[in-house]
């Protein structure tokens, strides 16, 4: 089985970085509370030199942040896209973008529910459990505007979903008790200086 796969279709090799981020720039990473979280995101409909730019940008900040994928209203812009570098829990990494993602709707048969830890690079220095489907179908498009289908299972479904989420305009906070999100919060105010920190030291290496 291949190693790598990239927007969806195998490949024989990869580097360590998706390419476009030598070509971006690291944006700030917008973090709960602010309103281009939590609303939906607006549906792209021009492809070109702009939105290949703010992939480039955008994968260069998930580096940074040591993310595995990372939504457009996480850089403060209100356009309904992703990208990702991501691991299913075979080992298989699945590298991409997806733009105006839609993620297919499961029914209760067959579906297999993972109450596994998730972090968020907007929820900085938070880990809770949220349960997930252990698979996932997202159909959208490419920076081309060619339709793409791109499928995971393990924790990259939960990657595409999360993601997905937040092009819907929810946070993984969204779908915890609150109680829990109590929790969350209170893990932000004490980590989140570190994780900042950790941030600045490593673009500067990268950068």
């Amino acid at each position: 089985m291949p190693s790598v796969f990239v927007q969806g279709r195998p490949v024989d090799a990869y580097p360590r970085h998706a390419p476009e981020a030598g070509n971006g720039t690291v944006r700030r990473v917008t973090e709960v509370g602010e309103e281009v979280l939590h609303k939906s995101s607006r549906e792209c409909t021009e492809f070109g030199p702009d939105l290949a730019a703010l992939i480039d940008d955008m994968f260069v900040t998930m580096y940074v942040a040591e993310g595995a994928g990372l939504a457009a209203n996480q850089v403060g812009v209100d356009l309904a896209l992703f990208v990702y570098d991501c691991p299913d829990d075979d080992g298989v990494r699945h590298v991409g973008h997806i733009v105006n993602p839609v993620l297919d709707e499961q029914g209760p048969a067959g579906r297999v529910l993972l109450d596994e830890t998730e972090g968020c690079l907007s929820v900085p220095g938070a880990a809770m459990r949220v349960p997930r489907p252990d698979r996932a179908v997202v159909r959208g498009f490419d920076k081309d505007g060619a339709p793409l289908v791109i499928e995971g299972t393990g924790y990259f479904a939960r990657c595409l979903a999360h993601e997905t989420d937040h092009v819907d305009g929810r946070v993984y906070l969204d779908r915890l008790s609150g109680r829990e999100r109590r929790r969350a919060l209170r893990q932000v105010e004490d980590n989140r200086e570190e994780v900042l920190a950790r941030r600045a030291a490593r673009q500067a290496q990268l950068t």
